[in-house]
């Protein structure tokens, strides 16, 4: 079961019109941009899904829609999250899983609880969630790191936590989970531009923001480090390096978004509080897109 979730994950951002609405003609054509080019699996409804920010009827529609597009094509993983957890485990309970493969489940943010409440938190989700959990940790958005010792015992403790989303950004962190882990359990890299470094440490793989916009190339990168082929998946890293770096320079998903834009996949429109890029970065973005697209460079 565990294997479908190596490789690339795409987390996929949610479309909108310009009106704000859900656009769902650009979902389905960037659903298939990721399928035909050659991800293992998506996340939906995640941090890069701007989940945060749609309502629950939306939430479900959603959902729907992407397991009637996706189908058995691929793996679908749904973002399920929060730092409320009796309100986690009633959602959980009050949906359908059929066509959702797994569900992705952030650390508890704000509340920045101790590491024995965190694992009391991902007890009591494994306990009434009837697919498989991926576990994430993201310090830079949460205020609270999962540690080694807290992830590893999640793992141990939690039958149906499958995997850790590791975006720490720690190495060493993510090293010590990667030599202790049980054999049945996944790490993930949640940066993509330690992806590479990550994965020469033995993790499985990556769920990207920056393979939206450049699906084939990212994830024959990751899927050459699977190979242990590394000096061939460091030159498509280092092509994407800079890209990777820009989109995040004026927070994300306004970075990817704008780059969807600007290859026709979708509207560059996001919901506040967040805006699109600036200027300034808006173009050297379209710089970088122009110099990638170029047979000549």
């Amino acid at each position: 079961m565990i294997n479908q979730f190596k490789g690339t994950g795409t987390a996929i951002v949610t479309p909108f019109y310009k009106e704000g609405n859900v656009d769902f003609k650009s979902f389905a054509k960037l659903i298939e941009f990721q399928i035909t080019g050659g991800v293992n699996y998506i996340v939906f409804l995640g941090t890069t899904g701007e989940a945060v920010t749609l309502s629950p009827d939306e939430k479900n529609a959603v959902i729907n829609f992407a397991t009637e597009i996706v189908g058995d094509r691929l793996p679908v993983v749904v973002g399920i999250g929060g730092n409320n957890t009796r309100e986690i485990t009633n959602t959980i309970q009050q949906i359908s899983f059929d066509g959702i493969d797994a569900i992705l489940s952030v650390s508890p943010y704000y509340n920045k609880p101790q590491p024995r409440g965190i694992l009391n938190h991902y007890k009591e989700i494994g306990s009434v969630c009837p697919v498989p959990v991926i576990i994430y940790n993201v310090p830079g958005r949460t205020s609270s790191n999962l540690d080694s010792e807290t992830t590893l015992r999640i793992a141990s403790d939690v039958p149906n936590v499958i995997a850790v989303k590791e975006a720490s950004k720690d190495l060493e962190q993510c090293a010590r989970i990667i030599k202790d882990k049980p054999g049945d359990f996944l790490v993930i890299s949640g940066n993509d531009e330690l992806t590479l470094p990550f994965m020469a440490l033995g993790g499985d793989g990556v769920i990207s923001v920056i393979a939206n916009a450049f699906p084939a190339e990212f994830s024959k990168m990751v899927s050459l480090c699977l190979e242990n082929r590394f000096a061939e998946a460091r030159k498509i890293h280092l092509k994407l390096l800079d890209v990777v770096q820009a989109i995040y320079a004026d927070g994300s998903p306004a970075g990817v978004k704008a780059i969807l834009g600007m290859k026709g996949l979708c509207n560059n429109v996001l919901r506040l509080p967040l805006v699109t890029v600036n200027k300034a970065l808006n173009h050297h973005m379209k710089n970088l897109l122009e110099e990638m697209t170029d047979p000549g460079k």
